[in-house]
């Protein structure tokens, strides 16, 4: 029997919540710095540029880092929140224990791949890291810029990690450790 939703009393899920929250901060501390760091830095660069006629030379190299930052956030947040992209047509009409099956199978293998991604990520910030790269207006070694790259596909692939679990642990099937299966928005629907 499935607990009442946000309550558990497994410990395993009860863990798995802990850090899921953590990670939830996490990402929406650096989801809105990033944006609202990318805002005021374009602003800025739209009123000196066309206010005092002069380019702040740093600007295109801060949006790149925030850019990357918010991109990579935001992976993670979109598994966290079930906003991933589906095609489900197949998926839909299948009976219930085999999309149970099928999510948990979707969900281990793209954890899996996250973590392979994060892997090469890794490997790919240490070769940045030998050449001594540096961002010529900031000065900064290329490298730091890339961190968050393969930092997004671990927590991402935590979350389909817990995604798996939560679809083990529980009768319903999960996009998400808090996302049901099904389509909440029904009222749209074309009558014919």
């Amino acid at each position: 029997m499935d607990e009442p939703e946000g309550k558990s009393h497994n410990p395993l899920l009860k863990t798995l919540d802990f850090i899921d929250g953590l990670l939830s901060r996490f990402e929406g501390i650096m989801l809105a710095l990033g944006v609202i760091a990318m805002t005021v830095n374009t602003i800025a660069a739209v009123i000196s540029r066309y206010v005092f006629n002069s380019a702040i030379t740093v600007t295109d190299e801060l949006n790149m880092i925030f850019i990357v930052v918010v991109t990579f956030a935001g992976l993670s947040y979109a598994a966290r929140n079930g906003r991933h992209i589906r095609m489900s047509a197949i998926y839909d009409v299948m009976p219930v224990k085999i999309r149970k099956a099928l999510m948990i199978g979707m969900t281990a293998v793209t954890s899996a791949f996250m973590f392979f991604l994060s892997f090469y990520a890794y490997n790919y910030i240490v070769e940045v890291y030998q050449s001594g790269r540096i961002l010529p207006a900031l000065g900064l070694p290329v490298f730091y810029i890339y961190l968050w790259v393969p930092i997004g596909f671990v927590v991402t692939g935590l979350q389909y990690a817990f995604t798996v679990v939560k679809n083990l642990t529980q009768s319903d099937i999960y996009l998400s450790t808090s996302v049901k299966d099904g389509y909440a928005d029904t009222d749209n629907d074309v009558e014919v």
